[in-house]
């Protein structure tokens, strides 16, 4: 399969730096999939980079300090592409944060806020940066500034293994039950991808989720999970973690 077929050259004939103007990023970034909260916060902020799909990296201040923040679009190849850009750009520890859907009954629409610990590599964008393998590791010491975070905060958290996977209308009840079995709880479309990239980068990458939509039952159950209002609690706790993991270049 080509996809197996891993070739460790670090210079490919395209680099994204060569491809884009020279832009003076913020080193933090949220990658936001909440494309409304991008909208709001982009209102009080700069543009500074186009971004492939007629997308924004947009600069902001939180806190006083200069934060990056942009929509990384859906699905793993598009998600991973924009994410190059930004690094290219100067970026050097990105937080995403965006929705998923629950494998386990207990995962309350909204409720907890999941730091996301390995992703099942069910896409195919990931093994372009990385060795075939079933899981890519999040970064231990990222995952517990993400975790630390949020109990800070006194949100309700989990850690945990997230599915991703690159076709949304295959999730099937056996593939489903599957995921759950080898330890995952929920299943989204990017992870995978994202944290190949930023450890073929050398950069640090973090990701939270929420449980939005229910895959557990005999049928599927949105659960509005677009309207819920944890998604602005999300967006601020990755721009917390975003600044707090570049602290020292601040």
């Amino acid at each position: 399969m080509p996809l197996l077929e891993f070739d460790a050259e670090r210079l490919a004939k395209v680099e994204p730096a060569l491809t884009q103007p020279y832009v003076d990023a913020p080193v933090a970034a949220v990658a936001c999939f909440f494309s409304d909260i991008v909208a709001d916060w982009a209102k009080d902020g700069e543009p500074i980079l186009e971004l492939p799909g007629q997308e924004q990296l947009w600069e902001v201040e939180r806190d006083g300090k200069r934060l990056a923040v942009f929509f990384p679009g859906m699905g793993a190849p598009l998600a991973a592409c924009r994410l190059e850009r930004v690094i290219a750009a100067g970026c050097r520890a990105v937080v995403a944060c965006g929705g998923a859907g629950a494998l386990t009954p207990e995962l309350e629409m909204g409720h907890h806020v999941i730091t996301v610990t390995a992703a099942v590599r069910d896409e195919g964008t990931s093994y372009h940066y990385l060795p075939p393998a079933r899981l890519v590791e999040a970064q231990p010491d990222v995952a517990a500034v993400l975790a630390d975070i949020a109990e800070l905060r006194g949100e309700p958290h989990l850690t945990g293994i997230t599915w991703t996977t690159d076709a949304y209308f295959r999730e099937t009840s056996h593939r489903v039950a599957r995921r759950y079995a080898e330890g995952c709880i929920t299943v989204e479309m990017e992870a995978a991808a994202l944290l190949a990239v930023a450890q073929f980068r050398g950069v640090r990458f973090g990701q939270y989720l929420y449980a939005g939509d229910d895959l557990t039952g005999d049928s599927w159950d949105h659960r509005e999970w677009w309207e819920s209002p944890r998604r602005r609690d999300l967006a601020d706790l990755a721009a917390e973690a975003a600044l707090a993991l570049c602290a020292s270049e601040i």
